[in-house]
């Protein structure tokens, strides 16, 4: 990918400010910092509100609903990426990109977006008689509906993200899934079973699209031809690729599930799983958001560029390493309070998935080195090795049901899938093999410790769920994990300077008393 010198633009750039980037160069860190920062608490609030409604939801729908629409959402995944083809992707680590071209990739993704419209709209009766569900007919025609609404929004969508428009981003993601989530509740409430969350599906990239347009200004050309798309399609149908054999890993267990065992199972499997990957789904964002940009133009210097993706690594493993090591550990309470008693046959599963979930957002993280780096055909034939592992896995546990695919992930996922990632990312470029195993240390040792305190004192508990057992395993854990924070050298850092920023702000914020 063409990179222009420091603070060049293209005459293109003059008629559309939406697409400069040079004025971010000055503050870099400063600006990914902070937005990285103001998408975590976006996401926070994004979280809540989705585990509310996951937890209203359950107590309002049986597990067949949540089936029934995984059964079409385990497809839509892998037509998510190809409506996107990578070009978003694209337009935000390209430089010195120009109306013309953005305005070609606009036109592409919004074509994309109508045609797999259609496609699964004429699809549907197919997936009806393969799931044996002719529910799913009308399913599936209604949610097709969103691939085109969807389709529209990619380029905007992008050219914020690419502005380091973090507060826009954050608003209308939040907006979007509230509006989302006050639909669906309605809806289910007034008892039209399955169709709240059909409505959910529909409601949230509507707003996206009617926000995306009414802050990013950018508006494209009239379709035609222009010079370097080439390049940046090629760079695109290399993440696709990447995206697809991701999706279709993640994918190929809840369609041979539904197939095998119908909507009951499936909706156990994808709501539990659900559950788990919300928080991993909800942090990658902000974090690929506000680390892509700020990356890409750190290419050409190394050891910064080292030294933020090492932060960033770090940062994202100590916020979700240990919490899903705890999870593991009590996912009977979290299913009996977050799902209800009428969903005790998912424990074992929420179970399983906490373990999966712990080395899931770092193994993630390593896209950022492929695409911030423009090494989209090692991506895809990195992404293509770990499809083969968790397919290889799910046909290993396929045939003890579903909690035997759980449990052939989790293991794969912590003794093969993460090792070979690692190594495979950091085969090129500044980051190597140690600098990431040297990042991931100090989380990895505290979600240990978290784990094993958790286990140890639930054991000397009585059974079941109260107050004051839930005080005492989170007083032990907490306390497990600050010691092992304490001892490693580069968190006692972090801790230190986290506590002198805050006590900056305690002061600037603190009233000036007269005399």
């Amino acid at each position: 990918m063409s990179r222009p010198k420091s603070g060049a633009r293209s005459p293109d750039d003059e008629l559309a400010p939406e697409l400069a980037t040079g004025h971010l160069d000055a503050d870099l860190g400063r600006r990914s910092r902070r937005g990285g920062a103001l998408l975590l608490g976006a996401q926070a609030v994004r979280v809540v509100g989705q585990l509310a409604t996951l937890v209203v939801l359950a107590r309002l729908l049986p597990p067949q609903a949540f089936g029934l629409l995984a059964m079409v959402a385990a497809i839509g995944v892998v037509l998510d990426f190809l409506k996107e083809l990578g070009l978003s992707s694209a337009a935000i680590q390209k430089t010195d990109l120009t109306q013309g071209q953005v305005s070609a990739l606009f036109w592409i993704n919004a074509a994309a977006g109508l045609l797999l419209a259609g496609a699964l709209a004429l699809a549907a009766p197919a997936l009806a008689h393969f799931y044996g569900q002719p529910e799913l007919v009308d399913v599936t025609r209604w949610l097709a509906l969103g691939f085109a609404l969807s389709g529209l929004t990619v380029q905007h969508w992008a050219l914020l993200r690419r502005q380091m428009r973090f507060t826009a981003i954050a608003g209308l993601e939040t907006a979007a899934d509230y509006a989302g989530f006050v639909a669906a509740i309605a809806v289910a409430l007034a008892g039209e079973g399955y169709w709240a969350l059909v409505v959910q599906r529909l409601v949230s990239p509507a707003v996206l699209l009617v926000g995306s347009w009414s802050v990013c200004r950018w508006r494209p050309a009239r379709p035609a031809r222009a010079e370097g798309v080439g390049a940046l399609l090629r760079y695109g149908l290399s993440v696709t690729g990447a995206g697809v054999a991701t999706a279709l890993s993640r994918s190929f267990d809840q369609i041979l599930i539904g197939w095998l065992w119908g909507p009951v199972t499936l909706g156990l499997y994808e709501r539990t799983s659900r559950l788990l990957m919300l928080p991993i789904n909800t942090i990658n964002a902000p974090v690929y958001a506000a680390g892509m940009p700020a990356l890409s133009r750190l290419v050409e210097q190394p050891e910064r560029y080292r030294r933020m993706f090492g932060q960033i690594v770090q940062k994202l493993g100590l916020l979700t390493m240990p919490a899903f090591a705890v999870a593991a550990v009590v996912a009977d309470w979290l299913v009996e309070i977050l799902l209800g008693p009428a969903w005790r046959e998912a424990v074992p599963l929420a179970a399983l998935f906490s373990v999966s979930a712990t080395s899931l957002p770092v193994l993630m993280c390593m896209g950022l080195l492929y695409l911030t780096q423009a090494r989209t055909t090692e991506m895809l034939r990195a992404t293509l090795a770990d499809a083969a592992l968790c397919l290889l896995a799910i046909a290993a546990g396929l045939p003890w049901g579903a909690v035997g695919v759980a449990a052939s992930l989790a293991i794969a996922g912590l003794a093969v899938r993460t090792p070979v990632a690692f190594w495979l990312a950091t085969r090129h470029g500044p980051v190597r093999q140690p600098d990431v195993w040297r990042a991931v240390a100090p989380p990895l040792t505290v979600a240990i410790a978290a784990a094993v305190t958790g286990l140890a004192v639930r054991a000397v508990l009585p059974p079941g769920i109260s107050v004051p057992s839930v005080a005492t395993v989170g007083a032990a854990v907490l306390l497990a994990m600050l010691l092992v924070l304490l001892a490693w050298p580069e968190t006692r850092r972090e801790m230190r300077s986290g506590a002198h920023h805050l006590a900056i702000l305690v002061r600037r914020r603190r009233p000036v008393l007269e005399p």
